[in-house]
């Protein structure tokens, strides 16, 4: 049987759409699809070259569909977007937790909405207001603002302040909140296994913070929580999105899925059988595209929803109150206009202050006496994290300190610790840089053997410093961004 697709129903599921593309300029199935009525688009690092390239694109964009939302994830720390190819000129998350500033955490989230303005962004998928008090948790960590909901309530708070202050809509996330977890929602279904009141009391006072602080926008988590829904993960689940959510909670603006691709929905319900329990559920806007997104794609995802529609299993009604929150979040954007320049110092700044320094008793071997010899441990990193975007202390160091050497070590490295770490240091100090160790066995096994070789070598912790103090001096850094780097570099070069 023949469905029929009008217009009309077509233009309303375009509406409902997030999809990312390929390419640093928009190809013409996407030209085509805006001037249909396409609502929003999301950029990658894919999509980016420059900040001129990028304002180049948007304007583009909108010559298409003026009212368009232009998304991207861009949480200006361990993941960002626009510096992807140098690392942030910003502290990520947990760093800005353990300084507790309200005041510089929404200065710099302003800082970063004039850059996203500036560029023709005006939706982005930030901040994480995840509790992370799983810290074996391999998807958030640095993301988070720390793990306690008072302090990460606070912080989520100012820095949507920041953002939204400049003009951007935030989206805060992982609803109803990622941080007890230990499996990475890109790879497979993670479940909560905290009770209601538990999520009240940790995971839910991020989120009730920043409805209070008016964000625009809430993403929501492929997520199993069982003590809501033990049917259907967050994303798919009316109980979640509009019995607690919306109705509980009072929240009225936008809601975007995570990016439909990943494993945690699309193994089991297919990219369109997603898409469509999403909106059915209450979501507004349907993400994808990080992994994926392509004409055709695009196409399957409007013509699954116009179909649920022609066959009763979507409420016309439903799909028509999605579409129209995009267009109420869109009519938003570019009511605040803030043309100050950001502050280029801030960031390290910021940085600087994160950095928490331990050094054994009687040690004085910081600032270094010499340069040294670095080995910067490389663990996978989670799909959230662009691959390509750099990290670690030897590059910032070599500036500071020239004859710094500088060695990487992996998993499969475990049999050549003596040529890649002991024998390149003999005689001069030894740093150690580490991310996330605790979570990794291989890697503090390692640590272990090189410590008791020399028991003389510093540890730089990068990732989330949950483990023993390990090492003559320890620093944490709280994130790997550049200028985390760059502020750990000057800590031991003094």
């Amino acid at each position: 049987m023949t469905i029929a697709r009008s217009p009309e129903l077509l233009g309303l599921a375009d509406a409902v759409l997030q999809p990312g593309f390929e390419g640093t300029t928009p190809p013409d199935w996407l030209r085509r699809r805006l001037d249909e009525g396409l609502g929003g688009v999301v950029l990658f690092s894919r999509n980016i070259t420059s900040a001129e390239q990028v304002a180049a694109l948007t304007a583009s964009l909108r010559e298409h569909r003026p009212e368009v939302l232009v998304a991207i994830d861009e949480e200006a720390g361990d993941v960002t977007r626009l510096e992807a190819a140098t690392g942030s000129t910003r502290p990520g998350n947990l760093a800005l937790g353990v300084i507790d500033d309200e005041k510089l955490t929404a200065e710099l989230a302003r800082g970063l909405g004039r850059d996203l303005a500036a560029v023709g962004v005006n939706l982005n998928y930030a901040p994480s207001g995840d509790v992370n008090s799983n810290p074996d948790n391999p998807v958030i960590g640095v993301r988070s603002f720390g793990a306690d909901p008072a302090l990460v309530a606070r912080q989520t708070a100012a820095w949507i302040r920041g953002l939204q202050a400049a003009g951007v809509a935030a989206c805060v996330k992982h609803f109803p909140g990622h941080g007890d977890t230990s499996v990475d929602s890109h790879l497979a279904l993670p479940e909560i296994p905290a009770s209601a009141a538990e999520m009240a009391e940790v995971a839910l006072p991020p989120f009730r913070a920043a409805f209070e602080a008016g964000v625009k926008s809430v993403m929501c988590g492929h997520l199993m929580v069982p003590a809501y829904d033990t049917e259907f993960p967050a994303t798919l689940s009316r109980r979640i999105l509009v019995d607690l959510l919306r109705t509980e909670l009072g929240f009225d603006g936008l809601l975007v899925t995570d990016a439909l691709e990943m494993k945690a929905v699309s193994d089991r319900w297919g990219l369109t059988g997603a898409a469509v329990l999403a909106i059915a559920a209450g979501a507004d806007a349907l993400c994808v595209g990080g992994g994926l997104c392509d004409e055709e794609t695009a196409a399957a995802l409007r013509d699954a929803l116009v179909d649920a529609v022609v066959s009763g299993s979507l409420a016309e009604s439903r799909l028509r109150e999605a579409a129209g929150r995009v267009a109420s979040l869109a009519s938003w954007t570019g009511t605040v206009s803030d043309d100050s320049a950001s502050d280029p110092v801030l960031g390290l700044e910021a940085a600087r202050r994160a950095i928490r320094v331990t050094v054994a008793p009687g040690e004085r071997s910081l600032p270094l006496g010499s340069a040294p010899h670095v080995v910067e441990f490389r663990p996978e990193m989670n799909q959230a994290v662009d691959r390509s975007t750099p990290w670690g202390l030897g590059a910032p160091l070599s500036v500071l300190m020239p004859a710094t050497s500088v060695a990487t070590f992996t998993p499969a490295d475990s049999s050549r610790l003596a040529e890649i770490a002991l024998d390149p240091a003999a005689g001069r100090p030894l740093v150690l840089v580490v991310r996330d160790a605790h979570r990794h066995p291989w890697m503090t096994s390692a640590l272990d053997r090189i410590l008791a070789a020399r028991p003389d070598a510093g540890v730089v912790e990068m990732g989330l410093p949950d483990g023993p103090v390990r090492g003559a001096f320890h620093l944490a850094t709280h994130g790997a961004t550049r200028v985390t780097g760059q502020a750990a570099a000057e800590v031991l070069a003094g």
